[in-house]
């Protein structure tokens, strides 16, 4: 048996942790022009609560998103939550190689200068 056999006959599994989604995405949105800051903290206990900004579901190999941010009182919201939901899914998709089904963007607050 060649080495060229075994490495057509092995397939493994790979798995992207959520945390890894949730970094994406949190630098996906704090890329965009319009967002201040997301509307809350990442830490340990917001992932085990399912309390946080991020919340990612994990539906086989497709994604389902949800971000809440906090948006800049000269900019238009909903102009900027398209942009956010944009570039969540391109980045996530291009980095992690997980389809990303939706991108549900909450505007949770207005940052006044």
């Amino acid at each position: 048996m060649e080495a060229d056999e075994i490495k057509k006959g092995a397939t493994g599994r790979l798995k992207i942790s959520d945390d890894v989604i949730i970094s994406v995405s949190k630098l996906a949105a704090l890329d965009v022009k319009g967002v201040v800051r997301l509307n809350g903290e990442i830490g340990m206990m917001s992932k085990l609560r399912g309390n946080g900004p991020i919340k990612v579901r994990l539906m086989g190999d497709v994604a389902a998103i949800d971000i809440s941010i906090v948006v800049k009182s000269s900019e238009k919201a909903a102009a900027v939550a398209e942009d956010v939901q944009e570039a969540v899914k391109e980045n996530v998709q291009n980095m992690t190689g997980v389809t990303v089904a939706r991108v549900n963007v909450t505007v949770g607050g207005v940052a006044f200068d």
